[in-house]
């Protein structure tokens, strides 16, 4: 393709603010020419703040009213299998929020529908985020041996009544109070994802999923055991409702292994063994670096025609440990 990508947004709630962001750090390259949602005032807000000029009330008028080059779907999780099978409809590559689908099912039946009808790729971002690619690379370089035990923890008072009498996390993303299926398919999926990125393939061998906050209809707290396929213990410890503990979100991580470790606290990322090193970052410009890194890497796959990293195929590896997740804790409730 000569010139800019044209694309269009389908979506314009919460989220799409970081996807703007990292598409103006793209502009001469790839241009979000238009915008669809069926809030005319959110499609209004962002397209005011993104200079945006074509605006519309859904997707089909987008699609009907614009010529474009690729589509970023950012709506709610329910409608993307059909928001996806109307952009490959007309020959568009597509970028998706994650998941796929709501369900395992959904999401193979989606992938197998477009295959090779478009070129498709998952907007998972967590792994994308700069530390996370530091301590991917200190694997990789074998700067901490055969891994043998690794343990990432998110704790948050987020369903947790503030001093306001609001629950934090609620007011950040209103749409998970009613998510039957919360902490591990809308916040965890990301959390699994990364420990494949940074491990290899899982098995989840054991989750206990609880209900702390009666105002969702989700689970808000997480235990979680995998098993990789060299054998180390991997667990994946999370909640929302945790008194004392900040309404942020953040991580903490350690991999052991034979030569050394890698510890995630805070801002800073830490390498022991034989030739140790302390990295620190600007955890809000990580954020927004996540979005950046993940939507340029859908341009620049684009334009030179390599694989997408988080490829259809790759996401359904994260959607089958979400789904063991809700199997093995017995609630399998459906979305």
């Amino acid at each position: 393709m000569s010139g800019a990508l044209r694309v269009g947004l389908i979506g314009a709630g919460w989220v799409t603010q970081y996807h703007l962001q990292a598409w103006q750090k793209l502009a001469g390259r790839a241009d979000i020419v238009a915008i669809a949602d069926p809030s005319v005032e959110n499609v209004a807000t962002r397209a005011d703040a993104f200079g945006i000029d074509k605006r519309f009330s859904g997707a089909q008028a987008m699609l009907d009213g614009c010529q474009l080059d690729a589509v970023d779907i950012a709506a709610p999780r329910a409608v993307h299998a059909e928001l996806v099978r109307l952009v490959a409809d007309r020959g568009i590559p597509v970028i998706c929020q994650k998941p796929l689908a709501p369900t395992l099912v959904e999401a193979e039946i989606l992938a197998r529908d477009v295959e090779g009808r478009i070129r498709l790729m998952v907007h998972e971002n967590w792994r994308f985020r700069d530390y996370y690619r530091d301590a991917a690379g200190w694997i990789r370089d074998g700067r901490i041996g055969e891994i043998t035990a690794a343990r990432l923890m998110l704790v948050t008072s987020g369903t947790i009544k503030d001093s306001n009498g609001q629950y934090p996390a609620l007011v950040r993303q209103p749409l998970m109070r009613n998510e039957t299926r919360m902490l591990v398919a809308e916040v965890l999926i990301h959390h699994l994802d990364t420990l494949r990125m940074l491990l290899g393939p899982l098995d989840v061998t054991a989750a206990t999923l609880t209900q702390t906050c009666t105002e969702i209809a989700g689970e808000d707290g997480a235990v979680i055991q995998l098993q990789s396929q060299g054998g180390a213990g991997v667990s994946l410890f999370a909640t929302f409702a945790a008194h004392g503990a900040p309404p942020a979100q953040s991580d903490r991580l350690d991999i052991l292994g034979k030569d050394g470790a890698i510890r995630l606290e805070g801002n800073e990322l830490q390498l022991f063994g034989a030739q140790p090193e302390t990295r620190s970052y600007d955890l809000a410009a990580s954020y927004q670096g996540s979005y950046d890194a993940t939507i340029a890497h859908f341009v620049e796959a684009l334009a030179s025609g390599a694989p997408f990293e988080t490829s259809p195929k790759d996401n359904l590896q994260t959607l089958r440990l979400v789904e063991d997740c809700y199997r093995l804790s017995g609630r399998d409730n459906r979305p």
